[in-house]
């Protein structure tokens, strides 16, 4: 078993469900067997980048739980911010950047007190 299988297969039930899909109707979306998703569910398997790819997009999936199962749920602000920033254009995007940065300087530096 892959270290991912377990956060893999609980982010897609959950969407896979929230969405009222049923596991055919799925693998019929993203043209693949329906048994790939059962396994996939079931903790089994390693699904190549041709099924994981367009299993994430199709469910609308926020790969970050997948990759980095130990972040979800952990800080509402950082899903927050994500969030943000998701709905961003590129050129808004690259407005905040040094903004953030110079923010993050400022909040780094000795002098400021801690913000809550």
């Amino acid at each position: 078993m892959f270290e991912f299988s377990h956060s893999l297969g609980d982010v897609v039930k959950r969407a896979r469900l929230e969405q009222g899909l049923t596991q055919i109707n799925l693998a019929g979306r993203i043209a693949i067997d329906s048994r790939t998703i059962l396994n996939i569910e079931n903790y089994n398997g390693n699904p190549k980048m041709e099924v994981l790819f367009p299993l994430i997009r199709t469910l609308k999936i926020d790969p970050w739980p997948i990759f980095y199962p130990e972040l979800d749920g952990q800080n509402a602000s950082f899903r927050q911010m994500q969030l943000l920033l998701k709905e961003c254009s590129e050129e808004e995007i690259e407005a905040l950047l040094p903004i953030c940065k110079a923010a993050l300087s400022v909040l780094r530096s000795k002098n400021v007190i801690e913000i809550k």
